[in-house]
């Protein structure tokens, strides 16, 4: 009995420090970036637990930044604007296929597990994006992502674990299929809309290759395609012709980007993980 409660004890400091080096070894970059990115000019930058002196110039002349303020909000616009788009698209799509009895159901379920193995390649998606009049637009970022295949199955999945003497009893009221889909399917999914939500977001947050792609003006680019011109030093010429450098170094500027980027993300994640837990059904069938 001792021997046992000896092995589960050390079973479960091994786990305990297991989880701890895995939390240091998360957090120490992102401490990183952060302790560069209040660093001041005359402290080089290196690796550091934390500055003497500190400084928040950096973050003050991001934000100061014309172009960095209408990076912003163009990826906040584009992000609403997406996972909006993504959520109908995705719903409407999912709660037909979670239907057995739909006509077509397996060739339209094949089809799209097709397209999520398989795609036309780089070239024949921007020539389809340059013949529907998108380059130069939000729509390129939007539209040929707005279903996420692994997303698709997700819901359609969810929507097939329903009890189905909910939907039974929907339409025996004389509920219509759209009826059932906004008034009882819609109110139990709240915990995997907003995973799925969660997911979009992020995506759209953090996407800068199709902007670079189908986008040519800088005033419609989003927020991670600055963040590119300032890590790789495009931004340079446009920023020292207002001495933009003058008070902080490069390094803690590039890391203050990074910090300006993320931050966002890191606020919503918290308040949605909450769904994460949540049981899968918030309501049930009485018998």
């Amino acid at each position: 009995m001792r021997r046992k409660i000896k092995e589960e004890a050390g079973f479960e400091f091994g786990v305990s420090v297991y989880l701890w080096l895995a939390i240091l070894v998360t957090l120490l970059p992102i401490w990183y970036v952060l302790m560069i990115s209040l660093t001041p000019l005359k402290v080089s930058p290196s690796l550091i637990i934390a500055p003497w002196d500190w400084t928040i110039e950096a973050y003050r002349q991001l934000t100061n930044s014309p172009r960095f303020l209408r990076a912003t909000i163009n990826t906040i616009l584009i992000t609403v604007l997406g996972v909006f788009i993504s959520l109908i698209a995705t719903v409407l799509t999912a709660y037909p296929l979670s239907k057995p009895k739909l006509p077509g159901r397996n060739f339209f379920v094949f089809l799209a597990l097709f397209v999520f193995l398989f795609n036309a390649g780089l070239i024949p998606s921007f020539l389809l994006v340059k013949d529907l009049g998108m380059l130069n637009t939000w729509w390129s970022l939007i539209l040929p992502v707005a279903i996420s295949v692994y997303n698709l199955f997700v819901v359609k999945a969810f929507f097939q674990n329903l009890p189905p003497s909910l939907i039974e009893a929907a339409q025996i009221d004389g509920a219509s299929e759209m009826q059932i889909l906004w008034r009882v399917v819609l109110p139990l999914s709240t915990p995997i809309l907003m995973t799925v939500g969660l997911f979009y977001a992020v995506g759209y947050w953090n996407e800068f290759f199709t902007a670079i792609l189908y986008m040519s003006d800088k005033d419609l680019m989003p927020l991670s395609v600055f963040l590119r011109d300032v890590l790789s030093g495009a931004e340079n010429a446009e920023f020292s012709e207002g001495n933009f450098y003058s008070t902080t170094s490069q390094e803690a500027l590039k890391m203050a980007a990074v910090v300006l980027t993320m931050v966002p993300m890191l606020l919503v994640y918290p308040w949605i993980q909450r769904y994460f837990t949540k049981g899968v059904l918030l309501g049930g069938v009485k018998e």
